[in-house]
């Protein structure tokens, strides 16, 4: 028997603000549209995103279900699910640990989406569907390291279910749907390529990481991990009431979020943002809004301010601006974002 792996915890990891503020933004609103981390290596992208599962609270979902069904959202239920709850059926429920599901960059099509017998459907006359990672990761974080390597049709694929919460497959005319509600994060090292442009977009929020650049930080994160490394069950005990109650903050936020509204004059600061800074279409207004009204939930308020709205406009428009043709100004998103903060908010 193999022994348990015990993750660093979220708490414990010393900087990198955005990032944890974006992963956390996404386990509490999977609409914002998931969150690419780009940085070099050893910059605890890998560990956040494993470690983000120990602070989640517990999911109830449908006993024996392929993929872990929610007993109180018909809206969203697979076929079996469905079918049960309309002739009466009670639906066994067990409360479940949400997960970490990894893609691997060999990922082919198939084993992603899944694949039907075809066979099975002529001579049957029924759908037989083996599922894949979209199924699993339905409620759970699919997360991709390396996204920038995959096949771009792939990353397309795992861009329309996230933005869809469902995932179709069609083969010689015979289809099968299922939901493919998930929080998607990747991951990237910018030195080994990056996403094309249409791609890079369809990220809700994007994060730069570098190392800390203060030496009392680095000594911290020297002192932390060899700590961990030593005696990792002891180390994770004392953030134990950390994690405990970062855990109760995302729960309140989690509950709160469809009650909270956003003050008239946001939504024309979203508006003039992107225009001032060049954004094409309409997608980053209206991440930047669904972004304002989660940092509000986190923060306990049932009302989005332009202080919201300027925390992530800083996590959903960098990757979207518009960038001119052998553009060598080196003007970097804070320094153009700073000059227009004045008009808009």
């Amino acid at each position: 028997m193999s022994a348990e792996r015990i993750n660093y915890p979220f708490t414990a990891i010393v900087g990198q603000e955005k990032m944890k503020l974006a992963l956390l933004l996404n386990v509490v609103n999977p609409a914002i549209g998931g969150v690419l981390i780009r940085g070099e290596k050893g910059t605890a992208k890998s560990t956040a995103v494993r470690a983000l599962i120990d602070v989640l609270p517990e999911q109830t979902v449908v006993t024996n279900c392929r993929f872990s069904c929610s007993p109180d959202d018909s809206e969203h239920m697979c076929i079996s699910c469905t079918e049960m709850r309309e002739k009466g059926e009670t639906l066994d429920t067990t409360m479940s640990k949400r997960r970490v599901i990894e893609l691997p960059v060999s990922a082919t099509e198939d084993r992603v989406v899944g694949t039907m017998d075809i066979e099975h459907a002529i001579q049957k006359g029924e759908k037989k569907f083996e599922p894949g990672i979209l199924a699993e990761a339905n409620r759970n974080i699919l997360y991709v390291d390396e996204v920038n390597l995959l096949d771009d049709h792939v990353v397309d694929i795992l861009l329309d279910s996230a933005a869809m919460g469902v995932n179709t497959i069609e083969r010689e005319g015979i289809s099968y749907t299922h939901p493919a509600a998930f929080t998607l994060v990747g991951t990237m090292n910018p030195e080994e390529g990056d996403l094309r442009p249409q791609l890079l977009d369809r990220f809700g929020l994007v994060v730069d990481v570098a190392g800390e650049d203060s030496t009392a930080q680095r000594v911290e994160v020297i002192k932390r991990r060899l700590s961990f490394e030593s005696n990792a069950r002891e180390f994770t005990n004392d953030y134990e009431q950390q994690q405990k109650e970062l855990t109760e903050k995302i729960v309140r936020a989690m509950a709160l979020l469809t009650s909270v509204q956003v003050e008239p004059s946001v939504y024309e600061a979203a508006a003039k943002t992107s225009i001032s800074l060049g954004v094409d279409g309409h997608r980053a207004d209206i991440v930047m809004i669904k972004t304002a009204m989660t940092i509000a939930a986190l923060d306990g308020r049932d009302m989005a301010t332009k202080d919201d709205l300027l925390v992530g406009a800083e996590l959903a428009l960098p990757h979207r601006m518009r960038r001119m043709p052998f553009d060598d100004s080196g003007a970097d998103f804070t320094s153009i974002f700073s000059k227009i903060q004045d008009s808009v908010f």
